[in-house]
């Protein structure tokens, strides 16, 4: 699962940030603070055996939400993620098949943002844009077709037209073909409408099942 160094693996192919790498449903911290939403993830988990179901129905997408950023939004989709890949693996040599090496897939919308303006701005070297641009779609391709994903921080509000266009192809991509994504937004599922295409919004709004995060950032706390 964490490959031959503990980095790697199919958690690292995930792209989970490192200091996510070992959270898990019962023993993640926003579970305190966040019960209701608890209650739904435990029995969310329990869905994940539908993916090697391909005629029964599918696992839905959630929308994470909370007006104030820090309620452990972005941990807990995370947490969910792992979840998938341990039911992904276990699941797989139980039917004696090879597991997939990339099942679930974690991006970081802010981080690939900055990725984009890192070789879109006028004057940037090219040995500096290639590799920006390279990893830029390689992440953009992984986050279309993965089984599962987390979008984390998908309401972006600054934007340009081309980034704002890429982000909207993978959201289409997904949602067009039932895939299953667990979104993390500080904008509400109603407000995606003031940066989305409104028929994308609405197409995202009637897949996912809106779990609302309550209280203040715990950030620097713990």
């Amino acid at each position: 699962m964490h490959g031959y160094n503990g980095a790697g693996g199919r958690i690292g192919a995930t792209k989970i940030p490192e200091e996510y790498r070992n959270v898990t449903l019962k023993t993640v911290s926003p579970r305190q603070d966040q019960p209701a939403a608890y209650a739904i993830f435990d029995q969310y988990a329990k869905t994940f055996t539908r993916q090697f179901e391909p005629e029964g129905e599918r696992i839905k997408s959630l929308y994470l939400y909370s007006l104030e950023p820090g309620t452990g939004k972005t941990t807990s989709a995370i947490t969910l993620l792992h979840e998938y890949i341990i039911v992904n693996y276990v699941g797989s040599l139980r039917r004696d098949r090879q597991p997939p090496q990339t099942p679930a897939y974690f991006l970081d919308v802010n981080a690939w943002q900055e990725l984009y303006t890192e070789f879109t701005r006028p004057n940037v070297p090219e040995d500096i844009a290639e590799p920006a641009s390279r990893e830029y779609y390689r992440q953009m391709t992984s986050a279309k077709s993965s089984p599962f994903v987390v979008l984390d921080d998908i309401g972006v509000r600054t934007a340009s037209e081309g980034f704002r266009g890429d982000l909207h192809s993978i959201v289409n991509y997904r949602t067009t073909n039932g895939l299953t994504t667990i979104y993390t937004s500080n904008v509400s599922i109603e407000g995606l409408s003031q940066g989305f295409d409104r028929r994308l919004a609405d197409r995202v709004r009637d897949m996912c099942a809106v779990v609302p995060f309550v209280g203040e950032s715990k950030r620097g706390i713990r």
